[in-house]
């Protein structure tokens, strides 16, 4: 009986990382009671480049609800979006 050939360890950790880089992935943004509201909206602005009524809405919806996602892309993506909020300070979740 023949054996499948053994994969090398490093290229199934490559395609691994290939995968979680290119599957959609969520910026979820959390409330708190440090930051105002134009301090949020502007920092939302910097990391999506969304206009200031999404960036409004979304800071309503992240102070009545707790949370908000803000960005939706490829992780790449989500953790560029996800260090500029962190720049202020603000609490940030990527999910898959």
């Amino acid at each position: 009986m023949a054996q499948a050939p053994l994969q090398n360890p490093l290229q199934q950790e490559e395609k691994d990382t290939d995968v979680l880089i290119e599957q959609p992935a969520k910026v979820v943004l959390f409330n708190d009671e440090i930051h105002s509201f134009d301090e949020v909206i502007g920092q939302i602005i910097k990391a999506t480049g969304c206009d200031t009524a999404k960036a409004e809405a979304l800071t309503w919806e992240v102070h009545t609800t707790g949370k908000a996602m803000v960005f939706e892309g490829q992780m790449d993506n989500c953790l560029k979006v996800s260090h500029i909020l962190e720049e202020i300070a603000l609490n940030t979740q990527i999910e898959i």
